[in-house]
C-alpha cells in the first residue's frame, strides 16, 4: 500500500502547517513510546523518522509525505521529556491545536507502551479525546520486550481502566517495531481508512 514515502518538513507552529487538504494520520504518545520507529516499520524505510533513545527528541510537527497523496505526522510526545515546564506548556498549546482544530485529521494513533504498567498520563489522554470526540485508535508497542503474559496484563490492566469511563472500548493494535508484529494490520487499516 505505501508505495513512497518521505520527509516533507518540520513545523514549530501548527499555523505554519501544510493546508493543502490532504488527510493526515498523526502518531502521538509518551516520550520514548517508539513513534518514530513505528513510522519507519509501517513505512519500511529505516531511518525515514529519527528515532532515539532520549526521551523528548521530537520537538516539532514532523510531516512525511506518503504516496504523494496524504500525510503522516510525527507529533512531540507527552510525560516524562526533560523540559521546562514553560516549553511544555507551548509544545501541549500546540499538540491540542494541532489534534482539535485540524480538519485534515484522518486518524490519531496514540501509542502505549505495553511492556509497563498503564500510565495515569495515558489514560488521562485518552479520556481527553473521547471528550472532544477526536478520532483514534490505541497502538499498543514494545509488546517484544517482555513475555506475552505480561504484555496481556498489562494490555488488560488498560483497557480494564478505560472501561471506567468509556462504554465502547476503542480500537486497539499490538504491535512491536523490531519483530514487525502488527504492522500489516495498521497497513490493512491505513488503507481501509484512506477509502473513507
Amino acid at each position: 500500500m505505501i508505495k513512497t514515502a518521505d520527509y516533507y518538513c518540520s513545523y514549530v507552529s501548527t499555523k505554519d502547517c501544510p493546508s493543502d487538504g490532504k488527510k493526515i494520520f498523526a502518531f502521538i504518545g509518551r516520550s520514548n513510546v517508539g513513534k518514530s520507529s513505528l513510522i519507519n516499520a509501517i513505512t519500511n524505510k529505516k531511518n525515514l523518522a529519527k528515532t532515539s533513545a532520549s526521551p523528548g527528541k521530537t520537538k516539532m510537527l514532523n510531516y512525511f509525505n506518503i504516496n504523494n497523496t496524504f500525510y503522516f505526522v510525527d507529533l512531540p510526545g507527552y510525560g516524562f521529556a526533560k523540559v521546562s515546564r514553560s516549553q511544555r506548556n507551548v509544545w501541549e498549546e500546540q499538540l491540542f491545536l494541532f489534534i482539535e482544530k485540524n480538519a485534515a485529521l484522518q486518524q490519531l494513533f496514540v501509542l502505549i507502551d505495553v511492556s509497563i504498567l498503564p500510565q495515569q498520563s495515558d489514560i488521562d489522554f485518552i479520556n481527553h479525546l473521547g471528550k472532544k470526540n477526536i478520532p483514534f485508535v490505541i497502538v499498543f508497542t514494545k509488546s517484544d520486550r517482555e513475555t506475552q503474559s505480561i504484555v496481556q496484563k498489562n494490555k488488560q490492566n488498560m483497557m480494564t481502566e478505560l472501561k471506567k469511563t468509556w462504554e465502547e472500548l476503542p480500537l486497539s493494535f499490538m504491535t512491536s517495531c523490531k519483530k514487525k508484529t502488527g504492522v500489516n494490520h495498521l497497513l490493512a487499516f491505513l488503507e481501509q481508512e484512506m477509502k473513507n
